[in-house]
């Protein structure tokens, strides 16, 4: 099932599916980030940190959308959407059927943290996830030491579920995650 898509905007932000024309800002993004999100991305090497990589993400992305698995958004300041990368998100492993679920992901740009944009984000997106997509359940994980995703995800109402031991490899090393959800309320009858 292919959807149609519109940037969903919110006071500061528009947060767009990307084109092939963003892969100079995604790989500018990434190299700027690089030691911001080494602790919690996987390792990476020379060949992820170039404009044809960045490409090809993207048309795997754009393919994802097309067979409604994935959605995977930039978020951009409103007074200039063409100017660089404020964050990511990304609606991953999405089921269907009984189930209507997926896992939530999200980056910042080091510079944006603190300025309640993620926040802001994810509030949008949560309503696109729980509207137009008719997704039921929504599972966030982070690392125990991560605070402000632990901030962020309370403050959004979701719940912690779980621990999961050595759970991503991250950094070079298999690390825990906290195991959080969100459920559609107006699906609670």
């Amino acid at each position: 099932m292919t959807r149609t898509f519109a940037p969903i905007v919110t006071e500061r932000l528009e947060i767009v599916l990307p084109t092939l024309a963003d892969a100079p800002r995604r790989l500018q993004y990434y190299v700027d980030n690089r030691e911001h999100f080494a602790p919690w991305d996987p390792e990476r090497d020379e060949t992820f940190y170039t404009v044809e990589r960045m490409e090809r993400w993207i048309c795997d992305d754009r393919d994802a959308v097309m067979r409604d698995a994935a959605y995977s958004f930039f978020l951009v300041r409103r007074e200039d959407p063409n100017g660089g990368i404020v964050g990511t998100i990304g609606l991953s492993n999405i089921v269907r059927g009984v189930f209507r679920a997926c896992h939530l992901g999200y980056s910042l740009d080091r510079s944006a943290t603190g300025a309640g944009y993620m926040h802001e984000a994810l509030m949008g997106v949560i309503a696109y996830a729980f509207g137009p997509l008719d997704l039921h359940r929504l599972m966030a994980n982070y690392q125990p030491t991560n605070e402000r995703s632990a901030n962020v995800l309370r403050r959004l109402g979701f719940t912690v579920e779980g621990f999961a031991r050595d759970y991503l490899d991250l950094g070079g090393r298999w690390r825990d995650h906290i195991l959080t959800a969100l459920v559609c309320e107006s699906d609670r009858s």
